[in-house]
């Protein structure tokens, strides 16, 4: 009797689930080191700064398409390419627009890679406008 195509099926199925890997997560402190860590009874007002849910959000979703989480520089990279590879080498501006659209800008900080061997960073901000309605990165301003 001949071998039926369909009963590899599952077997494919399964080996392509290999290619799917869940997104990456936030790292969180081990056990021992947040019982060590205590919040403050109020949160000082002194540099203080507020963001709307539809604001953070926004950043959120344009950070994550900008600088996905767990995304490493490639492997031969200067060490400015590093710098600029980590979020927080970034500072972002938020502008809600009309029609539900929100502006997020992504500038390099200035003092984030300044003495680092290599080529000089070109700051050119990269601008997104997200509408808030659907959720979606309308586009792309580089």
């Amino acid at each position: 009797m001949g071998t039926r195509p369909w009963r590899l099926l599952p077997l494919l199925l399964l080996s392509a689930c290999a290619l799917f890997r869940p997104p990456a997560r936030p790292v969180h402190a081990p056990p021992e080191q947040a019982a060590h860590f205590a919040f403050p009874i109020a949160l000082p007002e002194e540099d203080q700064q507020f963001l709307s849910g539809t604001m953070a959000a926004s950043v959120a979703l344009a950070m994550e398409d900008f600088l996905p989480l767990g995304s490493k520089p490639d492997r031969n990279a200067s060490p400015t390419e590093v710098c600029v590879h980590q979020r927080e080498a970034y500072d972002v501006t938020s502008v809600p627009g009309r029609d539900g659209v929100m502006f997020v800008r992504f500038s390099v900080n200035p003092t984030a890679c300044r003495d680092l061997a290599g080529p000089a960073i070109a700051d050119v901000p990269t601008v997104y406008a997200v509408d808030t309605r659907r959720w979606v990165i309308l586009s792309i301003q580089k």
